[in-house]
């Protein structure tokens, strides 16, 4: 009972003032096409969404957005877990989600629409206390190896910008550390509060001057629901200037995320 109460507490909290626009029929189909709305999380990125160890329960601030819009759109809401972002954008196609919140990427736009961005995070690199790279500038050149997991959104970016280090993918977070902490890689590209989080256990680690570009995430839904895509676009502006965002990130404690001003 207490439980329920402090959770209806909070929503009325991180909701504020808002006034919700109404949702058009064509929308709601779109975004709800089998009754309920299917929202595609990952875990990797810790940001947006924490997995509660004991009772597995999702919570943060994408949670939170998802949930809203459920209310919004009037239908129950089911959490679709991936391992990884990357893993969210493949399954697009699969029909398994409806949407999700992911990194705006130029390379997923083939198959994804995005909305406006609502959150923004800088992305750097780490490298090795002994390195000669003092600044990002410094990254991209000849004979550097940079660790990245394969399709976050700043490994897409890379891909296309980077033009004379070596870029290695990795499958996952972790995958990439490891490779970083094995030498086998000079710098590794992170975002700077995954990174900041990770260099306490990190004796031989320091992070560089600079960032390489800041990661703007927003909705997204498959490409040819442009009804949903519409309303998902009007939903981001209300949740930006009700202050839901910023609420949201400050109710979860959330460090180097913040809402899009």
């Amino acid at each position: 009972m207490l439980k329920s109460l402090s959770m209806a507490l909070a929503a009325v909290v991180i909701a504020g003032c808002a006034t919700p626009s109404a949702v058009p029929d064509a929308a709601r189909a779109e975004l709800a096409p089998t009754g309920k709305l299917r929202a595609g999380m990952n875990l990797e990125n810790t940001l947006f969404t924490t997995k509660d160890a004991v009772t597995g329960e999702l919570r943060g601030v994408s949670v939170d957005l998802m949930r809203e819009l459920a209310s919004r759109l009037g239908v129950p809401l089911e959490l679709v877990v991936h391992v990884s972002p990357g893993e969210v954008a493949d399954a697009v196609d699969k029909g398994t989600w409806d949407v999700a919140i992911l990194a705006i990427a130029q390379a997923r736009a083939q198959t994804i629409t995005f909305s406006p961005a609502i959150t923004e995070i800088e992305a750097t690199y780490m490298v090795h206390k002994d390195s000669a790279l003092k600044s990002v500038a410094q990254v991209d050149a000849s004979g550097v190896r940079i660790s990245a997991p394969e399709k976050a959104g700043y490994e897409l970016y890379l891909t296309q910008t980077l033009r004379n280090a070596t870029l290695t993918r990795t499958k996952g977070i972790q995958a990439s550390f490891d490779l970083f902490n094995e030498r086998r890689a000079d710098a590794l590209a992170g975002l700077k509060p995954m990174l900041l989080d990770a260099i306490d256990k990190m004796p031989d680690a320091r992070l560089i001057e600079g960032r390489f570009m800041t990661v703007n995430h927003g909705f997204s839904t498959p490409r040819a629901r442009l009804a949903a895509a519409q309303y998902l676009k009007t939903f981001v502006e209300e949740m930006i200037a009700s202050g839901f965002v910023a609420r949201s990130i400050e109710r979860h404690g959330v460090k180097g995320l913040a809402a899009v001003k």
